[in-house]
C-alpha cells in the first residue's frame, strides 16, 4: 500500500510565520517519508511569501532541499 500526500502550500506575510509553517510542513512530510523510505522533501519558494513543501522522488530519502523559482 502506498501513501500519498498532497503538496503543502504556504502563504505568509512575516518571517516568524514562515519559520513556523515551514517547520510544521517538514515535520508532517517527514512522517510520511519515513514510512515510504523513498522520497526526500522539496521546499520551493514560488514568490515572496509563497512556498510549496512536497515529497519528491528527485530528492534523496533523508534529505530536504530548497529551490527558488
Amino acid at each position: 500500500m502506498s501513501t500519498v500526500i498532497a503538496p503543502i502550500y504556504i502563504e505568509v506575510a512575516s518571517r516568524h510565520l514562515l519559520d513556523e509553517r515551514l517547520e510544521a510542513a517538514v515535520r508532517d512530510l517527514r512522517e510520511v517519508a519515513m514510512r515510504t523510505g523513498s522520497h526526500g522533501i522539496l521546499i520551493t519558494r514560488n514568490s515572496p511569501g509563497h512556498y510549496t513543501a512536497a515529497l519528491s522522488d528527485q530528492v534523496p530519502f533523508g534529505m530536504t532541499r530548497e529551490v527558488i523559482r
